[in-house]
């Protein structure tokens, strides 16, 4: 790690000292580290449109809106193509919430969440988009066979559940992508 010397001024730093204490933060670093993140990635987002990303679509939506859900389904049968996984939540009597994985070109991806998130009868909506490129790394496996897998800064969900077995955390397939087809693989 590189040591760094920024100036703040007063406001700012109240501002952070804020978030720190919010958030629950060791130390400044740590936050001033994830919120450096986070600038990188949106600047990335606005900079470069045609690059890959994987998203996350969460909105919620009145499912008595006439013909809604007819129109959400269309949509998302005419773009199967970036949609990865969804998960369907009653929340009340009217409202109902979707978190739908997506992943595509950052530029389809954010017209097509907007597209979701615009509709009438959907009441809050928000996409987050995440370049691929700095999740993706390449890597082989004991018997020899070689892919990129999803791999976030943070370790796979197998292998940061220590009350899972051996046997059972290679049962668990990850998805590749580095070809541009989906493929699940076990990871061994």
């Amino acid at each position: 790690m590189q040591r760094v010397t920024i100036t703040v001024d007063d406001e700012l730093m109240l501002e952070l000292d804020r978030i720190i204490a919010a958030r629950g933060y060791q130390n400044r670093s740590e936050a001033i580290r994830d919120l450096a993140r986070a600038g990188i990635r949106q600047a990335a987002e606005a900079l470069d449109k045609e690059r890959d990303c994987v998203a996350a679509l969460v909105y919620v939506y009145d499912h008595n809106a006439r013909q809604l859900s007819k129109r959400l389904a269309d949509t998302f049968h005419n773009h199967h193509e970036l949609s990865l996984a969804s998960m369907h939540a009653h929340l009340d009597h009217d409202s109902c919430m979707e978190v739908t994985i997506l992943r595509g070109k950052a530029d389809k991806v954010q017209h097509f969440g907007e597209h979701v998130i615009a509709e009438r009868g959907v009441r809050h909506g928000r996409i987050v988009l995440v370049p691929t490129d700095v999740l993706i790394k390449p890597h082989t496996h004991a018997d020899g066979t070689a892919h990129e897998c999803l791999r976030g800064p943070r370790r796979a969900a197998h292998e940061r559940a220590p009350w899972r077995s051996p046997r059972a955390s290679r049962s668990i397939d990850k998805l590749s992508w580095g070809d541009g087809n989906i493929s699940r693989r076990p990871c061994v």
